[in-house]
């Protein structure tokens, strides 16, 4: 057996013996063993070590923060945001951070911080008032109006009961508003109310922005509904409100016009309501130009609740927020009717017999306003002949009851049995004198404005 480069062992003892190393190359230096690095330079290598870190960690946050103060927030739609006077930095970005305007409020609150202490003289004091901002607007325009305390804001008021195409006619027409709409909401989508913008804001981002508070508002008070409601979906709730809307403008009679519409639905009952009429005849044009006739009454359309069972297809206009309540919260009565009480209220009943009673009273009192209404013409045509012929005419001058009131419709409408009186719509919807009388007649109310 070899045991080098081909030499065989010349005994068993030398076979079994290991190999010696070769010897050191001439000439070759020797290394001397390394020695350890001694303990000062280990304390300030590692302290070298941390400085670095410590310095990529700080230029790694510096490069976040700025990255979170200059990227477009999460606002989808401009919105306004009220700061209370007395809130601190952390308050005021907790509100900022909850309404959607900024995406971190510990990253609001740190550059503040830093950006107010280095700032080149520049203050950064936050200050109450009410703000607007932008959609996708930064953490640095958010934080630098809220510093300039420029509150100074534009309304723009979108009355309850309009339909969606007519606030669109109304936003058109404001002159603080820039831009074009790019099409009609849905019927109902709208939240109205009075809405702070600052001059130049797009007229769609109002739109999305009254969508969004819609929406929002809806989320928030479904859940508080009462129980056993005969509407099952937030569409239903919202078609049942604009009727509920359009029926009345008093306060404190929604929740009790809302619970004779319920309380109809639940017996089966057609609610009756003659701002459906008008609805299915000009849709979201909203205004019929004149008094319902019993041919609107009697023509079948899928808005038409004397003619069909149940609700509408959909809204008939945007409702506001104390007719949506209302419609989720109806008053616990038994009401199925109510007609005009000549005050600008309505008197409700429980029972056919007592609401054709009501309905006799409010006849009366129509009576009488339309007997004062032919008296005060007479009285004008004698004080413009006597302005003519040069007579005195402080005598004609003197003031005169008018009953009702000057804003109380004109004619009664006939209707069928068990009837939910008439419409209270913008132009006074009316059922013409021209109309076929019938045995139950069919109440009208003041007009909503």
């Amino acid at each position: 057996m070899a045991t080098g480069a081909g030499r065989r062992p010349r005994s068993p003892a030398e076979a079994l013996e290991p190999l010696r190393a070769p010897q050191r190359p001439k000439g070759g230096r020797i290394r001397g063993e390394a020695r350890p690095l001694n303990s000062t330079a280990r304390v300030i290598s590692s302290f070298l070590t941390f400085i670095v870190l410590i310095m990529v960690a700080i230029g790694a946050g510096a490069w976040l923060l700025n990255h979170l103060y200059e990227r477009p927030g999460p606002l989808q739609h401009s919105a306004t945001v009220v700061i209370q006077k007395g809130d601190g930095r952390i308050a005021i970005a907790e509100q900022l951070e909850k309404e959607g305007v900024i995406w971190s409020r510990w990253a609001m609150v740190l550059n503040h911080l830093v950006r107010n202490s280095l700032g080149s003289g520049k203050s950064l004091e936050l200050k109450a008032g009410e703000y607007a901002f932008e959609r996708g607007a930064s953490m640095r325009q958010v934080i630098e109006t809220i510093a300039s305390g420029k509150s100074v804001l534009a309304k723009v008021t979108v009355p309850e009961g309009l339909t969606s195409q007519q606030i669109v006619e109304r936003i058109k027409a404001d002159e603080t508003l820039t831009g074009e709409i790019t099409a009609i909401p849905a019927e109902g989508t709208l939240l109205p109310d009075t809405y702070l913008v600052s001059p130049g804001t797009s007229r769609q981002d109002l739109v999305e922005r009254m969508q969004a508070e819609q929406a929002k508002f809806i989320e928030g008070i479904w859940e508080k509904r009462q129980p056993d409601l005969p509407v099952k979906s937030v569409a239903e709730a919202i078609t049942l409100a604009s009727i509920v809307e359009k029926e009345t403008g008093q306060a404190d009679e929604r929740e009790r016009v809302a619970a004779v519409f319920v309380n109809r639905l639940r017996k089966n009952m057609r609610l009756q309501s003659d701002p459906t009429i008008i609805y299915g005849i000009v849709g979201g044009q909203g205004t019929l130009g004149r008094s319902i006739t019993r041919a609107d009454i009697d023509t079948k359309t899928d808005y038409n609740t004397y003619r069909i069972n149940g609700l509408p297809p959909g809204p008939i206009c945007n409702p506001g927020r104390a007719a949506l309540i209302a419609t989720l919260n109806p008053a616990a009565t038994k009401d199925l009717y109510f007609v005009a009480d000549g005050s600008g209220g309505h008197k409700f009943s429980e029972t056919l017999a007592q609401h054709n009673a009501a309905v006799r009273d409010w006849r009366k009192i129509e009576k009488q306003s339309a007997d004062d209404a032919a008296a005060d013409a007479a009285r004008d045509a004698e004080t413009e002949k006597a302005g003519k012929d040069g007579g005195d005419t402080s005598a004609t001058l003197t003031p005169v009851s008018t009953g009702a009131g000057t804003d109380a419709p004109s004619a009664a409408p006939t209707g069928d049995a068990a009837i939910v009186p008439a419409a209270s719509t913008a132009e006074g919807a009316a059922v013409t004198a021209k109309a076929e009388p019938s045995n139950i007649p069919l109440p009208v109310r003041k007009p909503k404005l």
